[in-house]
């Protein structure tokens, strides 16, 4: 499985390794009933600790993305998609509003915001 872990960033990384599985769960890259990586084999490709790949498998659990069998592992839950986007529009709206009282705080024009905006978007394709 495919996960970036950004040492310099100051999301904690099983919060990191949440979110990615979260995302390609949205996504349906990763479809519902499939089988997750266990625990230590994530840990070992991810280069950290059981710990951590258990907590953030724990999180997932918690917040319904992902379901345990007992003996067997853990398995993609089958999720509301219109529920988990507004969950992401709710994150991205919070985001933004920082952003946008940070602006206004230092009279940064909204054109430069939306030009960050567009940079920042595109960068990543």
């Amino acid at each position: 499985m495919d996960i970036i872990i950004r040492n310099s960033s100051t999301v904690p990384i099983y919060e990191q390794i949440k979110d990615q599985i979260k995302n390609k769960i949205i996504t349906e890259e990763l479809k519902t009933g499939e089988l997750l990586p266990s625990i230590r084999s994530l840990a070992k490709d991810l280069n950290c600790s059981v710990i951590t790949t258990k907590n953030a498998y724990e999180e997932l659990v918690k917040e319904g993305y992902v379901e345990t069998i007992p003996a067997k592992g853990f398995y993609v839950a089958k999720i509301n998609k219109e529920i988990a986007l507004e969950e992401q529009l709710s994150k991205i709206e919070n985001l933004l509003d920082t952003a946008i009282n940070i602006a206004k705080l230092n009279n940064i024009d909204k054109q430069v915001i939306l030009n960050i905006l567009d940079i920042l978007y595109e960068e990543d394709k």
